[in-house]
């Protein structure tokens, strides 16, 4: 399922204007992204899951091909953890 189908979905559902609900759709996303990738907030939506930021830290890791090796920068990367009661859903 495409953003633009669960666009069409919520459209068909509620009867509101496609236009405010992809409106409503982009801030959702872009409010999710604000807070995970400006402000390193985990987002907790109850009964659906968690956007959480993971830290990882400086590594080195070898390139086989060349036989090097190098320095992998500490980040940080978005994960995401459903909520029990979705998992029982999807079983």
């Amino acid at each position: 399922m495409t953003k633009a189908d669960i666009i069409n979905k919520i459209v068909e559902d509620t009867g509101l204007a496609k236009k405010d609900v992809a409106a409503t759709v982009e801030a959702f996303m872009e409010e999710i992204r604000q807070s995970m990738a400006g402000r390193k907030e985990n987002v907790y939506l109850r009964g659906f899951g968690t956007f959480s930021v993971k830290h990882r830290a400086k590594k080195t890791a070898r390139n086989i091909s060349k036989n090097t090796t190098m320095l992998i920068d500490a980040h940080d990367f978005p994960a995401f953890k459903p909520a029990k009661s979705f998992i029982a859903k999807m079983k």
